[in-house]
């Protein structure tokens, strides 16, 4: 049973068969609305992305033709596709010989920044910390290398199955102490300090740190496959 919310503690459920009737049929077609600068889009309203390529022989000139126009302007082609009974915004742009074709969130799925960012402060960043920090950054700045991602889950989930394929007996890990908070400013200024070699200063009054619930903020003939 679904049900949409019309006031506080109020809904209207919706059988899975009356949501079917406004089902939109699917179809293997992108249909193309409008073309945009790519900086226009916001990266908020990114959400799942797919490689796009052209459909058999017939469409292959026209996949082309869009392909380099876009490419050759430097815009994005806005679209329209249905897939999953559900008609989605897409973003299209040249990807190699092919396109890389974007989904795109509604208005309404992304939430106001303001909602985050209200209550913090207004700091004023003292001009020595601001070169440390700095300086920090440039000396641990590298370059986007994906492949060298490391994913700890899945090699601890790989490490486990081999443990169980073996006939290991999987024990439960022992409860771990729960690992200290270091506020970034107070190192910054340790930092400060050591290299003055005028040592510790007196202990800043903090507030607590506030956890909030966290909330959800992402024509052409061709077929479209998951790019991740």
């Amino acid at each position: 049973m679904k049900g949409y919310e019309v006031g506080k503690g109020e809904y209207i459920e919706v059988e899975p068969e009356e949501l079917e009737a406004i089902a939109i049929e699917s179809k293997r077609t992108i249909e193309i609305d409008e073309f945009v600068p790519k900086k226009e889009i916001d990266e908020l309203y990114l959400n799942s992305p797919y490689y796009i390529v052209p459909d058999g022989e017939v469409g292959q000139q026209a996949f082309a033709v869009i392909r380099e126009a876009i490419r050759k302007e430097g815009m994005v082609a806005l679209a329209r596709v249905v897939f999953t009974s559900r008609e989605h915004v897409i973003a299209l742009e040249p990807r190699g010989k092919g396109l890389l074709g974007v989904t795109l969130r509604y208005p309404y799925e992304v939430r106001k920044e303001d909602e985050y960012f209200e209550d913090i402060e207004d700091e004023k960043i003292p001009k020595d910390m601001m070169e440390l920090a700095s300086h920090i950054v440039e000396t641990k700045s590298g370059h986007f290398k994906p492949e060298e991602f490391e994913d700890r889950y899945e090699d601890a989930l790989k490490e486990l199955l081999k443990k169980k394929q073996s006939g290991e007996k999987i024990e439960a890990p022992r409860a771990r102490e729960p690992a200290k908070v270091i506020s970034l400013m107070d190192a910054l200024r340790r930092s400060v300090d050591a290299e003055r070699g005028g040592g510790g200063r007196g202990q800043s009054e903090r507030r607590p740190a506030q956890r909030r619930t966290p909330k959800k903020a992402g024509r052409s003939s061709a077929r479209q496959k998951k790019a991740g």
